[in-house]
């Protein structure tokens, strides 16, 4: 359905969702605008009017396509490190240095309460056993790319194995996901992502360390883990249904308008009414956010309107005066948008 052009513009709002959510899972935010222009950057999107990015934003952009882009490769320890390096390029987390490109030197420990009455979630490996659990993890990954075990079953297993080795000084959780994609990716024989684990993972975030700290608590039966995981897999495929849809709409508005003429604002906003997605632009568009996204006059912004409603582009969605607000016309091309359960 997608075709070569809106199969890479899909991927592009799939690799944004990944990259701004794996990172927020670990609660960091990153600005939406520098992902945006990195992976267009990297994916060959267009990237004008985009503000330039940053080198952690490229850094995690280069690792999670690295990940599924060359699942067919061997992962070694010196590739593993060098996600590492990439994810902190400065050598720092937050304000805090930590030891990049190398194994952690400290003992980890997952605690959450006050000072005094702290719970101990999860004890890692001793520092001095990680060399040698990393060996055992990556023979066994590089042995196993299939033949011996379900595709997906085995990526839940990456995932929990490498989160418990916990390797790394920080960043282990983005590297985990990276892994599953990795994996996800050998099992399905193609490098490209239509939907997004990490997504689903932030709406479930609080199932999902519940999950881990009770296997890994636990007597080494991880079946728990494995129900959660294939769980959380379906709910991901099926929202992801959602963003290629927005990729289809917009592509059926252009085709549908193609011959109308409109100007640059007008273009640039109703890009932004269509990334965003029908019902998801907070309050529906108003003069004043037409002003805000277009940069323009009040007097232009209205002209722009009008034009847009005598077109068929915009319609009236309520109000009156400065509480008016347009919408789309949604109808006329989300024909045939792919249905979700």
């Amino acid at each position: 359905m997608l075709g070569f052009d809106l199969k890479l513009q899909a991927q592009g709002i799939i690799l944004e969702q990944e990259v701004l959510e794996t990172a927020a899972i670990e609660g960091e935010k990153l600005d939406p605008e520098s992902v945006r222009s990195s992976v267009a950057h990297h994916l060959g999107l267009p990237t004008a009017g985009l503000r330039s990015t940053d080198h952690k934003t490229n850094g995690l952009v280069e690792v999670l396509l690295d990940a599924a882009g060359h699942y067919d490769k061997p992962l070694n320890e010196d590739r593993l490190k060098r996600w590492h390096v990439a994810l902190f390029p400065d050598g720092y987390s937050g304000f805090q240095q930590i030891i990049t490109g190398d194994w952690r030197h400290e003992m980890m420990e997952v605690i959450s309460g006050p000072e005094g009455r702290q719970k101990v979630h999860y004890q890692a490996p001793p520092p001095d056993a990680v060399a040698g659990e990393m060996k055992i993890f990556l023979q066994w990954l590089n042995m196993n790319t299939g033949k011996n075990h379900d595709g997906l079953t085995r990526a839940a297993l990456v995932h929990f194995w490498f989160v418990g080795i916990h390797p790394f000084d920080d960043g282990n959780g983005r590297i985990a996901r990276a892994l599953t994609d990795m994996a996800l990716a050998q099992d399905e024989k193609i490098s490209t992502r239509f939907y997004s684990l990490s997504n689903q993972i932030i709406k479930e975030r609080h199932d999902y360390y519940n999950v881990l700290e009770k296997c890994q608590k636990g007597t080494g039966d991880i079946s728990q883990w494995q129900e959660w995981f294939l769980g959380c897999f379906e709910r991901a495929v099926t929202s992801s249904q959602q963003l290629i849809n927005r990729v289809l709409i917009k592509a059926r508005f252009w085709q549908e308008f193609a011959e109308t003429e409109l100007n640059a604002r007008q273009k640039k906003v109703i890009n932004r009414l269509l990334d965003t997605g029908k019902g998801n632009f907070s309050g529906n568009l108003a003069a004043q956010n037409y002003r805000s996204l277009a940069k323009t006059t009040k007097a232009t912004a209205s002209r722009d309107i009008d034009d847009l409603l005598k077109k068929g582009v915009l319609r009236l969605v309520g109000g009156a005066g400065r509480s008016t607000r347009y919408d789309l016309t949604w109808e006329r091309f989300e024909t045939g948008a792919l249905e979700t359960t």
